[in-house]
């Protein structure tokens, strides 16, 4: 039997990816892909074929091709996969500025009555079809953003020397609170699915000095905000030696790096999101946001939580000193500014247990989280951690956290105790802030919500 790659040497023809016509122009190939959509106009018949790395319009001329083939073209439904020969030319206005004049096309599966069609569905038909959702042009959009922001955070890192370090996804207590976990079945124990790498990132950081992970993250907490997902994926890194003032420069110098990334190595698919607004305005305000993203360079603004208080006081919040911030408490601090804050220096009693204890005021734990303008929120949260062991035991017994199942993360502080910093920060959360999309939930290839775990 002759080989497909033989059978289209023997027709001179060459078998490409979409994303590759650019650079043969006037050449015979053949493309495979989905069909992402096809219309008519006279004599002639468009197919816009897809094939994952982009679009192309495939353009059948009833006097230049066979009429099994035109008829084809007029008939073949959305998502058939099919196989197209023709000659790639040049055309400004077709997708990636080239067509196929196309002479033949042949059907290799077809789809018959695919569910999303180009029209509105509602949000949850398309979750539960996320599955297929994937295909569409604003989600492939999305997620080929996600994939660059991904690649620059390694990058970022990988330039710097940190070691990658991979922590385990079952732990056998929880690191932030005990009311967020999951709690699974481990042979004839229990254990959780965890909240955070953090814990495993600290030893880690004894061991090599500059270290970070990027692992799914999972909250139990029951919350159904555009901003919360119970499994997420989640970047920290962990620096001995790094201070709360080293901790927040390396946080604003690595935001800062994988904004420019994405907007520079996905510069068409940011271009195609900014023509989803609704109207005019918001469409005016995305190009307003990508241009302060531009721009976005070190040092950004800082502010402490007590002058943070007062500032919403002024704004007329009703708040207490010691309360926590919710998502229009953090929305009214970031509006004041026009690029992320810091807030920093956080009361001690409703902060995580690992978080150092500020000497110029014990009330207060050094730590920070980065608001992200526009009503984004919190992005970035990070911290010193406790090196005194005396103080960390004593935090495990305020929060009621059981002794035993932490006395490894104690054995940092006694053998070799030292100053280390490190932070969190969700790819979700950052990709919808970069791309101005409103919940979190199309940001992540398949979302896990307090009530959805389907497909």
């Amino acid at each position: 039997m002759i080989s497909l790659t033989k059978r289209y040497q023997e027709l001179n023809f060459r078998m490409l990816w979409i994303e590759e016509l650019g650079k043969h122009i006037g050449e015979k190939v053949i493309l495979r892909g989905w069909v992402y959509n096809r219309r008519d106009s006279g004599k002639v018949r468009f197919v816009l074929l897809r094939d994952g790395t982009g679009i192309c319009q495939c353009v059948f001329a009833d006097s230049e091709v066979e009429k099994k083939y035109f008829e084809l073209a007029d008939s073949v439904n959305q998502e058939s996969l099919v196989e197209v020969e023709g000659t790639i030319r040049e055309f400004d206005r077709a997708p990636g500025g080239v067509e196929l004049a196309a002479r033949s096309m042949k059907l290799l599966a077809d789809s018959v009555d695919y569910p999303i069609t180009p029209k509105e569905h509602g949000i949850d038909f398309l979750l539960s079809r996320r599955h297929l959702w994937l295909r569409s042009s604003r989600q492939h959009a999305l997620l080929r953003c996600r994939d660059t922001l991904i690649r620059a955070f390694h990058e970022f890192f990988g330039e710097r020397g940190f070691i990658l370090i991979d922590p385990p996804m079952i732990t056998p207590t929880s690191c932030e609170g005990t009311t967020e976990l999951f709690e699974i079945s481990y042979f004839d124990d229990k254990a959780y699915l965890s909240q955070s790498g953090q814990l495993y990132m600290e030893p880690a950081a004894a061991a090599f000095g500059k270290v970070y992970c990027l692992a799914p993250s999972f909250r139990a907490e029951k919350s159904k905000t555009r901003r919360h997902l119970t499994e997420f994926w989640h970047l920290e890194p962990e620096v001995a030696f790094l201070d709360l003032a080293g901790d927040m420069e390396l946080a604003e110098e690595m935001l800062s790096f994988v904004v420019k990334e994405l907007l520079e190595g996905r510069s068409t698919e940011i271009e195609f999101l900014g023509t989803w607004g609704k109207n005019k305005q918001e469409k005016r305000a995305f190009r307003e946001h990508i241009e302060l993203l531009k721009n976005l360079n070190p040092p950004f603004y800082r502010i402490t939580y007590t002058d943070a208080v007062k500032l919403l006081a002024k704004k007329g919040v009703n708040i207490q000193w010691g309360d926590k911030f919710g998502a229009d408490e953090e929305a009214i601090i970031s509006a004041v500014y026009d690029k992320p804050v810091f807030c920093h220096r956080y009361p001690k009693r409703s902060a995580p247990f690992y978080m150092k204890e500020d000497p110029e005021n014990p009330e207060l734990v050094k730590n920070f989280d980065l608001l992200a303008p526009e009503g984004y929120g919190e992005i970035i949260g990070g911290s010193q951690r406790e090196d005194d062991l005396a103080k960390l035991e004593a935090a495990i017994e305020r929060h009621n956290l059981p002794r035993e199942p932490l006395e490894w993360y104690l054995d940092i502080r006694r053998y070799g105790t030292f100053v280390h910093s490190g932070f969190g920060i969700g790819v979700e959360r950052t990709l919808a802030w970069i791309t101005q999309t409103h919940h979190i939930r199309v940001t992540i290839p398949y979302p896990r919500l307090m009530d959805r775990i389907y497909p």
